[in-house]
């Protein structure tokens, strides 16, 4: 029994020690010049490293939103005679405009409608468009309305560019936002009154020529009457205005009455159709008064409606007729051409209508070249820093400043020959006038 247990207890004791220390030898450590096989813990100090250049943020996406301009037009109205042209150019502006591209990439949203001459109506378009519509710039019509707005205008902050050329408007206290680029009335009546002056005197009349204003019977008629009548009292010139009834048929009674009045010119401010009736009652009458038409009466239109009458008929007219073709007609006579017309067909009231979209687009591309934001006061200042702008002999070179919003400062005298406008003098300067 006694040697059964020393037996156990050996036994026992060999298991024990190869449980314990019979395993496998561990592996040997790594010599000493390699690399830990893993980091430790914690590492030791180390400089620091400069953080890596955060990259340039990406530019914003070029705006090619549509400018918004709008307008009112007379396409009905008692005007609309010159107005449906004066709006076919400024539309096909904006077509040509946008074919190539738009301004800096961005199209021209011509947003307009008929006003049929009539003020409320003008009233109500403007704040459907600037309120609605949110137009950055707006292009006008008539006289009535444009003195109408003006007020509403400067307050709204909004550039507007009309037909209208009272010079009511660019009175810079009171329309700071109005730009004119034809001359004012005020300025073709003493032209033309000047004009009738010095041609009176090379017929070899040693007197001064008497000289009526026939016209319109609305703010457009009257407006450049005071000034005319203060350069004539200033020169001794003898003048007087008569009204012409609208919706007259026949104009003799009027004619009589400057007849009798001993008129040697009759000067009309009026639209085409009652002034080519004005002309042909005169040829009936066999009067010897010479007519001399401001800007909207010397059309092409006049003398379709005149006929031979219209032969020797004088205007005063800002814009180049394209009876007699100028470097800046070029685009126009290009796109007319690919719309199976001609320039010759349109027009100088649509050469109008081009020219003043063009102006108010050419404001809006220099502030969109500035990258400034294009709001009204921007292009307000873009427009006041245009100085010598080439219309390419439509008119001579347009100036603004922000002192002066009157851009053309001078005109030509064109008279109707063989059924052609054809000028017949140089530019006459009337920035004095």
């Amino acid at each position: 029994m006694k040697r059964f247990t020393l037996l156990l207890v050996f036994f026992l004791t060999i298991a024990l020690v190869a449980g314990c220390g019979g395993a496998a030898a561990p592996a040997e450590a790594p010599a000493p010049t390699e690399a830990p096989a893993e980091a430790p813990t914690q590492a030791p100090a180390e400089a620091p490293t400069q953080a890596p250049a955060e990259s340039a943020p990406a530019e914003a996406p070029a705006d090619t939103s549509p400018i918004k301009v709008g307008a009112i037009f007379d396409l009905t109205g008692a005007t609309s005679d010159v107005g449906t042209p004066y709006a076919d150019g400024m539309k096909d502006y904006v077509a040509w405009k946008n074919d190539q591209g738009g301004i800096n990439g961005r199209q021209i949203d011509l947003i307009s409608q008929d006003y049929a001459y009539a003020v409320d109506q003008a009233e109500q378009l403007y704040s459907q468009f600037v309120s609605q519509d949110e137009v950055v710039a707006f292009m006008g019509w008539g006289t009535g309305d444009t003195e109408a707005l003006r007020g509403r205008i400067a307050a709204d902050k909004v550039p507007f560019m009309s037909a209208s050329y009272s010079a009511n408007l660019i009175d810079i206290e009171n329309a700071p936002y109005n730009f004119m680029i034809g001359t004012t009335y005020s300025a073709q009546f003493i032209a033309a009154i000047k004009w009738a002056e010095e041609d009176w005197a090379a017929q070899g009349n040693s007197d001064k020529p008497t000289i009526v204003l026939m016209h319109h019977d609305s703010p457009f008629g009257t407006s450049p009457y005071p000034d005319g009548e203060a350069y004539a009292n200033a020169n001794d010139i003898p003048l007087s205005a008569i009204p012409m009834p609208g919706g007259a048929t026949d104009l003799t009674a009027e004619l009589t009455q400057a007849q009798d009045g001993g008129a040697n010119y009759i000067i009309v401010q009026n639209v085409p159709t009652p002034a080519s009736l004005l002309v042909k009652n005169a040829a009936t009458l066999g009067l010897d008064a010479k007519i001399v038409c401001l800007n909207w009466c010397a059309d092409e239109l006049l003398i379709g409606l005149a006929g031979e009458a219209a032969n020797g008929v004088v205007g005063a007219i800002p814009f180049t007729p394209p009876s007699f073709e100028v470097a800046g007609m070029k685009d126009m006579i290009e796109y007319n051409q690919s719309q199976g017309t001609t320039l010759q067909e349109q027009g100088v009231r649509y050469v109008q209508g081009w020219l003043t979209m063009q102006v108010m687009a050419e404001g809006i591309k220099r502030v969109l070249d500035e990258g400034q934001e294009l709001t009204g006061e921007n292009i307000r200042t873009a427009l006041e820093g245009m100085t010598n702008y080439d219309t390419g002999d439509i008119t001579t070179p347009l100036t603004f400043t922000p002192d002066n919003h009157a851009g053309n400062k001078a005109l030509r005298m064109f008279e109707v020959q063989d059924g052609q406008w054809q000028p017949v003098s140089d530019y006459i300067d009337v920035s004095a006038f």
